[in-house]
């Protein structure tokens, strides 16, 4: 699949229970939400993110690297790294590893600024993460080292 512009990222913010899922615009320059994905097996769930990757023409993969603020390895980085490592392998795609130390947080922040009830977080907080992380690495990206 052509695409004009940059290719797109898929962005995740994989938890326990949920992920969030963002993608790139066409332009590689914003991070948009597309939805929240229910963990199920993991096979399942590397499958339907491969599946999510081809349908908005992916060509790699930001995954939130959940460290200890410290920048110390926490066990669900460990678990997360393990994830994104099946996922290079299930989708044959670059999957890049992104700090995401904070960004839950943030995205509560984001959500209660936005004058969204705070019941009404629990189901797009993920996909709120998944685009700070998706936004921290394509802005990082264009603005070089």
């Amino acid at each position: 699949m052509e695409h004009d512009g940059a290719p797109r990222l898929l962005g995740l913010d994989v938890g326990n229970r949920h992920i969030g899922v963002a993608v790139s615009d066409e332009l590689g320059l914003t991070a948009q939400p597309v939805l929240t994905l229910v963990r199920k097996k993991p096979r399942d769930d590397l499958r339907s993110l491969a599946r999510l990757a081809r349908k908005y023409g992916c060509q790699e993969i930001v995954v939130g690297n959940p460290l200890h603020l410290s920048g110390d390895q926490s066990r669900q980085a460990e678990r997360t790294q393990v994830f994104a490592q099946l996922l290079a392998d299930e989708t044959k795609l670059p999957v890049h590893l992104w700090d995401e130390r904070l960004t839950t947080t943030e995205a509560h922040r984001i959500l209660y600024e936005s004058g969204r009830p705070r019941a009404e977080h629990r189901e797009v907080v993920d996909q709120v993460a998944a685009v700070i992380i998706l936004q921290g690495f394509l802005d990082a990206r264009r603005l070089g080292p």
